[in-house]
């Protein structure tokens, strides 16, 4: 398995906006077995996405897929900053 932890930071007032965006790409993702979005609880502007794949190829893929293509472009605007927090190699889980 591969997994992703990354930080985004949204312009001031946007956070809820890039959520919007970045959620409607999530419904059709081969190979994913755990995408989550989630607000931070002491940043108004931050977000967290945690991802679990049953492997790299299959992220590697999805950011082809038309429907991710363009929630990164409707997100985009709305985006200051992006951090790859961590890449690991998931063992155990619920629903893993």
């Amino acid at each position: 398995m591969f997994g992703l932890v990354g930080k985004f930071t949204a312009l001031e007032g946007k956070r809820e906006a890039l959520i919007s965006a970045l959620a409607a790409a999530t419904s059709e993702l081969p190979g994913c077995l755990s995408y989550i979005v989630a607000r931070d609880a002491s940043d108004a502007d931050t977000i967290w996405i945690t991802e679990v794949w049953d492997s790299a190829d299959s992220h590697a893929a999805s950011l082809k897929l038309p429907a991710v293509q363009q929630a990164i472009q409707q997100a985009r605007p709305w985006i200051r900053g992006m951090e790859r927090v961590a890449t690991t190699e998931p063992v155990s889980g619920v629903g893993s």
